[in-house]
């Protein structure tokens, strides 16, 4: 994984010797924009996984709050690359009981009842908190998600830690706030000219903009921009400086920067909130 934005105490963006909480505390709104309300609340990331990963599920933040600890994580995937035949699991082929969901966990057959889903480059996947998820090897995609780390592990196809011993599952919360049905990604992509939007969600809205020589945004005083470039390479202009970047990179556009102006041809993934 590459955190490319990231305020998570794991694994901070810094830049000019301050890590990233440390600009907000500095520059507070001017930074981050007057819709975001207290931490941070974003995490966007790379994930290459050249191995199965994990079966697992995200509690929402009332769950969090009623546990008091952590916090809730719903979250969105771009497929960027994959191998012939990759695929993600995402919830289930059929509506389950949750006893019968507890006992497949028990017995070991969770994954015969799971819903396989075959990927392509560019297919884009909304994940609500509550929705059962693996990335299956094969798969380079970009996340976006909300600033946390709770995880609740199912299955984990009986590998062990760095202790040689399984690693944990949490059953019992997974039971409480897995959605036992069937997956239906709620969000299809909506394409408008050089722009398509992906998904508009109380957490972030995201959109992918294929620049042919030009495109031009805006950074209101509402939010942060960040642009992860997804392909190709050029330059910025905003607030009077020109960045270059190629793919790969990652640019944070502070709030009220205002317009900004994209020259080359890529393709970005725009996230704000």
């Amino acid at each position: 994984e590459s955190w490319e934005v990231s305020a998570h105490p794991m694994g901070l963006s810094a830049c000019e010797g301050l890590t990233l909480p440390q600009m907000i505390e500095k520059y507070g709104a001017d930074l981050i924009g007057t819709e975001v309300h207290g931490a941070f609340p974003l995490l966007i990331k790379l994930i290459d996984a050249r191995e199965w990963l994990s079966v697992q599920v995200h509690p929402d933040d009332a769950y969090c709050l009623k546990k008091g600890a952590g916090a809730g994580k719903t979250e969105s995937w771009y497929i960027l690359d994959c191998e012939p035949g990759a695929h993600l699991l995402l919830g289930f082929e059929k509506d389950l009981t949750r006893e019968e969901f507890r006992q497949s966990v028990t017995d070991g057959t969770l994954t015969d009842f799971v819903k396989k889903v075959p990927v392509k480059k560019g297919d884009f996947f909304f994940i609500e908190s509550g929705t059962l998820h693996a990335i299956c090897k094969g798969i380079l995609l970009a996340e976006v998600q909300q600033n946390s780390d709770t995880t609740y592990r199912i299955y984990d196809y009986g590998r062990l830690g760095l202790d040689g011993k399984p690693r944990e599952l949490h059953v019992e919360d997974a039971v409480n706030v897995t959605h036992t049905g069937v997956y239906k990604n709620p969000c299809v992509p909506e394409k408008d000219g050089n722009v398509t939007k992906l998904v508009s969600c109380p957490f972030f809205t995201e959109r992918v903009i294929d620049i042919d020589g030009s495109f031009e945004g805006d950074a209101d005083e509402k939010s942060f921009v960040s642009l992860l470039i997804l392909d190709g390479s050029g330059t910025l202009e905003c607030a009077g400086e020109t960045l270059k970047f190629s793919k790969g990179g990652s640019i944070f556009i502070p709030a009220g920067c205002g317009s900004y102006k994209i020259n080359g041809e890529a393709r970005a993934l725009e996230t704000r909130v």
